[in-house]
């Protein structure tokens, strides 16, 4: 009972906060709801949900009981589409590495991570925290150590965020390194530390910018290009076009978080009209409610885009507005 009520009934508080009308009860071993019918029958399923993934061993979080509840109400009043459980959602696992085990935590990361198996391209645009390139860097662990996949390819644009670095000393690794250190950073999640130099001399991973892929054709490898609303149509295009035999592409990036210079378009922006309905391409679209890191970013990120939407601008700010005459000045 401690587990399916939480430390200090902290889960059970979760479920009173949700469903403040019912009036819900513990004695013992039974728990008992009264309320409205409907409201009851959904705090049932919240319980047996719960049953079902402690049941598997694993443990249940505020956060995880929150986004059950969230679920099972979206499917009740018919906003929420399919027929996944929270239970389902919540006890796939990806990859299991230095005693955790990374799953998807929403239905939209859930049907992203199922894409990617169904799918050769895959596409995951969202916010930040959504956990589209985490989520991709599992998929690709675990496509390397069960051999679907010779080798890990791990790019993204170097295109600075805002900032101007100016000129960085060192060998050109050292310069570009900055730029990639997120990636290292969520491989090190995955991967004991020890193991990755030498998977990286061995070239069963790399992790390079987005120039080095020009002129290469990528077999028997996953490829990951995160960030990459900050390609030009053109390093999109070319991108796309490395693609090999028995390969496979994941491509995320935030179109609302766009660092090229003004008047230059967005080839993750552009690429979505495009290939759109194109067999074995998938675009897989997470929003505010598939944030997974502290509760306040997909607060930040709703109230950024409500402020875009009532006032027109990008960001909080005005909208970059190509100059006349300047190359690529067609408009993002």
């Amino acid at each position: 009972m401690v587990t399916v009520l939480g430390s200090g009934d902290s889960l059970l508080r979760v479920i009173e906060k949700a469903f403040p009308a019912a009036d819900i009860h513990v004695r013992g071993n039974e728990i008992s709801a009264i309320g409205d019918p409907a409201e009851v029958a959904l705090i049932s399923r919240v319980f047996d949900e719960m049953m079902l993934v402690l049941r598997t061993g694993q443990p249940m979080t505020e956060d995880a009981v929150e986004r059950s509840i969230a679920m099972l109400k979206a499917s009740e009043t018919g906003e929420g589409d399919g027929q996944e459980t929270p239970a389902q959602v919540l006890t796939q696992n990806i990859l299991s590495s230095r005693g955790r085990t990374i799953r998807p935590k929403t239905l939209n990361q859930k049907r992203y991570v199922d894409a990617i198996d169904k799918h050769t391209i895959v596409f995951g645009i969202g916010p930040a925290g959504t956990g589209k390139t985490y989520l991709a860097m599992a998929k690709a662990v675990q496509a390397l150590q069960s051999k679907q996949v010779n080798r890990i390819i791990l790019t993204r644009p170097a295109v600075e965020a805002g900032e101007r670095l100016g000129f960085l000393p060192g060998t050109l690794y050292e310069k570009i390194d900055p730029y990639l250190r997120p990636l290292y950073d969520a491989l090190h999640d995955m991967l004991d530390p020890d193991s990755i130099p030498r998977l990286m001399a061995a070239g069963t991973i790399e992790v390079a910018p987005l120039a080095y892929m020009r002129g290469r054709t990528l077999n028997d490898a996953f490829i990951i290009l995160d960030e990459a609303q900050n390609t030009s149509p053109e390093q999109m295009k070319m991108f796309l076009t490395r693609l090999g035999f028995d390969s496979k592409i994941v491509i995320t990036g935030d179109v609302t978080q766009v660092d090229l210079p003004d008047g230059q378009k967005s080839g993750l922006r552009q690429v979505q009209e495009i290939l759109e309905g194109v067999e074995d391409v998938h675009f897989s679209r997470l929003s505010s409610h598939d944030v997974v890191r502290h509760k306040l970013v997909g607060r930040i990120v709703d109230a950024y885009e409500k402020y875009d939407s009532k006032f027109g601008t990008e960001n909080g700010g005005h909208k970059k507005r190509a100059t006349p005459g300047a190359k690529g000045s067609k408009g993002k």
